[in-house]
């Protein structure tokens, strides 16, 4: 099933991740929130997996050409897409604190315009909207 994702951060003009189409591993298209969750993060683990590579492997898809360093730059963040970390990703583990973490109100998840509130809320992706996530900060400061 072939589902639109973008993911933005309050506060933030240009999303962080603008509509990014995925194809999810689910038979039935009519699925609750915790399943959309999991199937997501299934898909982002294996994607980690099928990247990355050995330690004797040389990156030759990310090498800088000549006018990428100055762009680099004036963004404020040089990176070249290397994987510096091989420790193989928990499947299980990562799910479950994806679950955690929005039961926690760490990031909202919107369905076309309706934000999904409840794990158990039911969703019906046949209906080709896009789904937005959306990393909610917090402020921090105290009152004493």
């Amino acid at each position: 099933m072939n589902i639109n994702i973008s993911v933005k951060q309050l506060g933030k003009k240009h999303p962080l991740l603008q509509e990014k189409n995925i194809d999810l591993a689910v038979e039935n298209p009519i699925i609750t929130t915790q399943k959309l969750i999991e199937s997501i993060v299934d898909h982002q683990v294996q994607l980690l997996r099928s990247s990355s590579f050995e330690f004797e492997d040389e990156d030759k898809i990310h090498l800088p050409k000549e006018n990428y360093l100055p762009i680099l730059t004036d963004t404020g963040k040089v990176g070249f897409g290397a994987l510096y970390n091989h420790n193989q990703v928990d499947l299980a583990k990562a799910q479950e604190n994806a679950i955690v973490a929005f039961e926690d109100g760490l990031y909202a998840i919107f369905y076309g315009d309706d934000q999904l509130e409840m794990l158990t809320e039911q969703i019906d992706l046949s209906q080709n909207k896009s789904i937005t996530f959306i990393r909610l900060t917090f402020l921090a400061g105290s009152y004493w």
